[in-house]
């Protein structure tokens, strides 16, 4: 009777003080959380509390289980013992990963609260999620160390891997420069203050927005919701447009190629009122003024300000659309035209060509015919 209780009473027994542990638990940083609602410390703890009770379940289990005195434990206790060991060297670094989140999240959130400088906060948010993920390397390098040395055969050789680490490092430097190159990359970029998670950037052309930064590559997302995925080092080693960098607030230009005689003025009030009933405008600043000038055409460039980049390319269109639909509806006559007269044949009396003679496509508008003499005298135009 006693053979069968002692098992049932140390491992039944760890069970339930681990459960009754990591419940007590649980309930005390639940009403932490009720009564502290302004710090999200103690709701992010409880995520803690599985890692918790592996723990401590397997560091009870792994004092205890010897006294269970079961005959297949008694023959293979040391490798039992070993497993447990593992498990519990495996829960432990868990258990502080979580906690350490936690708390990097719980900093996070507190600044974000009390910071309205959205640069600030995503840079902040960059640093933090970059220190967290060095966290998790460095304490999961630390598990599998423990692991490792938990086995007579690495505790044996660990003297010649000390004595030939130097040797070792320059290898392992060589081999992974890329790697380190990157890696001290992205700790430049996170306490550089370079680009931030969330700013919009231009690189090889393509426009788009930091979504995620690791400490070894960096994730854009493009407007056409495509990702392109960088090694940290480029933005190192290249140049690139931040257009967060300084402010998030953007100016754009609208350029309009149009015929010598538009109505610059009214072009100007028509953009004042686009600007003005656009809910992306941000009543920073608007102008249209005449910036280059051609034989055939003149340039003309309308600035419209917005909050972001997103609404600067929103209100840009607007003007665009709205002003070229204005002038063709009002002022066709402002649009570019292209004149074109009929080909003269080479020869000593340069006899023109009748545009009649020339085939035309059916797509192609006929050049109308040159004036010709009316019966009375006058210039017959062709129009009747």
């Amino acid at each position: 009777m006693e053979n069968a209780l002692r098992p049932l009473i140390v491992i039944g027994g760890s069970v339930v003080l681990t459960l009754v542990v990591g419940w007590l638990v649980d309930l005390l940083l639940r009403r932490a959380d009720s009564r502290h609602t302004e710090t999200p410390l103690w709701g992010l703890l409880r995520r803690g509390r599985l890692p918790l009770q592996f723990v401590l379940g397997t560091a009870l289990l792994r004092g205890a289980y010897r006294q269970t005195q079961i005959g297949i434990v008694q023959d293979y206790e040391t490798g039992i013992g070993q497993v447990l060991t593992l498990v519990l060297i495996g829960a432990s670094a868990w258990l502080v990963v979580r906690i350490a989140t936690a708390v990097v999240e719980s900093t996070y959130s507190r600044y974000a609260a009390a910071t309205r400088d959205p640069a600030r906060v995503r840079r902040v948010r960059t640093q933090v999620t970059l220190i967290q993920r060095v966290v998790i390397a460095v304490v999961g390098v630390v598990a599998v160390a423990a692991m490792l040395l938990t086995f007579p055969a690495m505790r044996t050789v660990g003297t010649s891997m000390l004595a030939s680490a130097g040797v070792l490092g320059i290898v392992a430097g060589v081999a992974a420069q890329s790697t380190l190159g990157n890696l001290f990359a992205g700790l430049q970029i996170a306490f550089g203050d370079m680009v931030r998670i969330g700013d919009t950037v231009v690189v090889d052309g393509e426009w788009g927005t930091v979504e995620e930064i690791t400490l070894t590559f960096l994730a854009v997302r493009t407007w056409d919701e495509r990702r392109i995925t960088m090694p940290v080092s480029y933005f190192t080693g290249k140049p690139f447009e931040n257009w967060s960098r300084g402010g998030v607030q953007m100016t754009g230009t609208v350029f309009f190629h149009l015929d010598h005689s538009a109505p610059v003025p009214r072009m100007r009030e028509k953009l004042h009122e686009i600007v003005r009933e656009h809910p992306a405008w941000d009543g920073r600043d608007w102008s249209l003024a005449v910036t280059d000038t051609t034989p055939s055409t003149i340039q003309v460039r309308a600035v419209v300000t917005a909050k972001d980049a997103d609404d600067i390319w929103t209100v840009r269109c607007a003007v665009r659309e709205q002003m070229i639909a204005w002038i063709c509806e009002h002022h066709p006559y402002a649009l570019p035209r292209i004149t074109t007269a009929g080909a003269v044949e080479p020869g000593d009396g340069h006899r023109a060509i009748s545009p009649e003679l020339v085939p035309q496509r059916a797509h192609e508008r006929a050049p109308e015919l040159p004036a010709e003499a009316s019966e009375d005298g006058g210039p017959r135009t062709g129009r009747g």
